[in-house]
């Protein structure tokens, strides 16, 4: 038997379960928002969802959204440069949550500590559409080890 090179969990899932894809995608632009589109623009802007390609942003004010409108290209092109699945960006105006997860990097310390009511919560949404009770309480606890550390292995995915 061949062993090939190892392969990543989140791979392996959305192989198992296609519906993950998005999820995951959406999920993968949130923790990195901040980096790839500045301090200002997340500091007005949040992801908010990602629907067939198409990545909805939060915008806290009209001259923002105006601004990140005209800037639509460009930001399109940088995302879509990290994850191919954002084709395309749908900015509307809103109420941005004070304290979203992709308000900056989160550095969870190094302990077996239990994870906060709305990441559980996370959790749960991206194991949903798995069928199979072993297969999900799988993912369930590789998702839950990859939050409480997400750098511990290196750069985001």
């Amino acid at each position: 038997m061949r062993v090939g090179a190892p392969r990543a969990v989140a791979d392996l899932l959305v192989t198992a379960v296609p519906e993950l894809r998005e999820r995951l995608a959406e999920h993968h632009v949130r923790r990195v928002w901040s980096t790839l589109v500045g301090a200002d623009v997340a500091r007005r802007a949040k992801p908010q969802a990602l629907v067939e390609g198409c990545l909805t942003v939060i915008v806290d004010n009209s001259p923002w959204l105006h601004e990140l409108t005209l800037r639509a290209d460009e930001l399109t092109a940088r995302l879509r440069a990290r994850f191919p699945a954002v084709r395309a960006l749908r900015f509307t105006l809103g109420t941005l949550e004070e304290a979203g997860p992709s308000a900056a990097p989160r550095r969870r310390p190094r302990s077996s500590a239990p994870l906060g009511a709305a990441d559980l919560r996370a959790i749960d949404e991206a194991i949903s559409p798995i069928p199979d009770p072993a297969l999900a309480a799988a993912a369930r606890r590789l998702l839950t080890k990859a939050w409480r550390f997400p750098a511990e292995r290196g750069a985001e995915r």
